[in-house]
């Protein structure tokens, strides 16, 4: 447990950012839920309509650090991928 202030602040301080980062958490992988549900229905207009609004959530979670630059990039490059086949 923290004994001095500043530890206990410190504490206080990581809960807070936590409760930020499960939130933006949730919310990329509900946008990312909806792009999968377009694409299992095969409807393409809500595929690229849900990819437009995935892709910078995805990409606004790695600027603030949720997840990682290179993760974001890679997971939208195989949303892109899965979308460019469902409008082949």
């Amino acid at each position: 447990m923290a004994n001095t202030p500043s530890a206990k602040k410190a504490v206080r301080k990581i809960d807070a950012r936590t409760q930020v980062n499960k939130a933006r958490r949730s919310r990329v992988r509900t946008f990312l839920r909806k792009f999968e549900d377009a694409v299992a229905s095969g409807d393409k207009a809500a595929a690229q309509a849900a990819f437009k609004v995935a892709e910078p959530e995805m990409m606004r979670a790695a600027s603030k650090g949720v997840v990682h630059k290179n993760t974001a990039s890679r997971k939208i490059s195989r949303l892109a991928k899965r979308l460019k086949t469902l409008t082949a």
